[in-house]
């Protein structure tokens, strides 16, 4: 191996007598440099904007949250809360229920859920640490606070006694609602907006939180009745098997979800953007290692009075041809690591000096992965191992 080694480093450092093969050569190198380069940047940038879209929904999910296996409520006695307040690993929980709702403001309404969580909800989410006016939920009087997307819809602010925020849900029944029987056929509340929170456009113009018992009174619930149960963990827990304690507490009529489960639907978007986004980038390097194939074959062309009398000194085809595929390799490898390098120092640069700007205040999002490193040193090197081993077959038809 040192002899084809050795040969093709000096036909890969070595400048040729013809022009157009050199200008081959760099046009090839700097193709794999653009490919690597490309492909780590796009895939540093997905996984920033990856983990900025997934922040904000972390601030609103729970780690883990039990909801009922079937009907809308979970019946959760005394004594099985005192046996969830034991297990180790649960930081805390919270009691909540939700429920679709009907908000009217003067003459606008709009449809929303509504959310009563009970005092030790911001131990488990620090929803509260998203209020931009007013403030946080008060044991002063019936409040709720509502999201900006909401509060922009209903042209409503906080702290208007003048004008309530009305609250109708249906009453249980299997009635139809007709004309006649409208006014009994919803429960209604009347409150005051104590605050509006801001987490992403989504959450904005879905949630009004309130109080536990103001929410079981709209919507008529028992004491023990609860829409679902959300936890906090101890750091470094491991999720299933507070899943499996927690499901033998609450018994079969209820499961359990993880935060990834509660947004499956955001996380399979991403996973497949993702996808989509190596695949092309891939795509693009494939084509750029088409100028390697054809640098290699050029220099076969090029050095077949070379080829023949190596063959003539004892080298095998074998060799030769392992001469122009490590030529390749080498090409392919000094490119993609040089693009690479150049990658990691730019990626590196946006995170501590934030060089690129989407506001004036938020820098574009990028994360240094060592996974995209490994995938794109993978890509590059498989890619071209394929492009060296075509172009260096090309080298026993000189022999001929």
């Amino acid at each position: 191996m040192k002899f084809p080694l050795y040969i093709a480093k000096r036909y890969l450092f070595t400048k040729s007598k013809s022009n157009a093969i050199n200008i081959i050569t760099i046009i090839a190198a700097i193709g794999v440099f653009a490919g690597a380069f490309s492909l780590f940047i796009v895939l540093s940038g997905f996984s920033g904007l990856r983990d900025f879209s997934l922040s904000f929904s972390n601030e609103f999910d729970p780690d883990l949250k039990a909801l009922p296996k079937e009907g809308k409520v979970i019946n959760l006695s005394e004594e099985k809360l005192d046996q969830l307040q034991r297990i180790e690993g649960i930081e805390s929980f919270s009691k909540v229920i939700e429920e679709r709702v009907i908000l009217s403001y003067k003459s606008k309404e709009q449809p929303a859920f509504i959310k009563g969580v009970d005092e030790q909800y911001r131990s488990v989410n620090k929803i509260d640490s998203a209020v931009v006016f007013g403030t946080w939920l008060t044991n002063s009087e019936p409040q709720v606070v509502i999201g900006n997307g909401l509060s922009r819809l209903l042209d409503i602010g906080t702290f208007n006694y003048q004008n309530l925020l009305k609250i109708m849900v249906p009453k249980p029944g299997k009635a139809a609602i007709t004309m006649t029987n409208l006014q009994d056929a919803f429960n209604s509340r009347q409150t005051i907006v104590s605050g509006i929170y801001s987490v992403n456009e989504e959450l904005d113009d879905k949630y009004v939180f309130t109080h536990l018992e103001f929410a079981k009174d709209l919507l008529s619930l028992e004491k023990n009745e609860y829409s679902a149960i959300e936890f906090r963990l101890k750091p470094e827990v491991s999720t299933e098997k507070i899943s499996e304690t927690i499901l033998e507490v609450l018994g079969n009529n209820a499961i359990i979800k993880s935060r990834a489960e509660l947004n499956d639907a955001l996380n399979k978007m991403l996973n497949s953007e993702n996808l989509f986004v190596y695949l092309i980038f891939t795509l693009v390097l494939t084509i750029a290692l088409f100028n390697v194939v054809g640098s290699i074959i050029v220099m076969i062309l090029d050095k077949r009075e070379n080829i023949k009398t190596l063959h003539s000194l004892g080298a095998t085809p074998n060799q030769i041809k392992n001469i122009f595929f490590i030529q390749g390799m080498l090409m392919t490898g000094l490119g993609g690591i040089v693009g690479l390098g150049v990658a990691v120092i730019l990626i590196l640069l946006q995170i501590n000096y934030d060089l690129v700007m989407i506001t004036p205040n938020l820098p574009y999002p990028v994360q240094m992965k060592v996974e995209n490193i490994v995938i794109v040193l993978l890509t590059i090197f498989t890619l071209g191992f394929i492009a060296s081993y075509i172009a260096a077959g090309r080298s026993k038809k000189a022999l001929a």
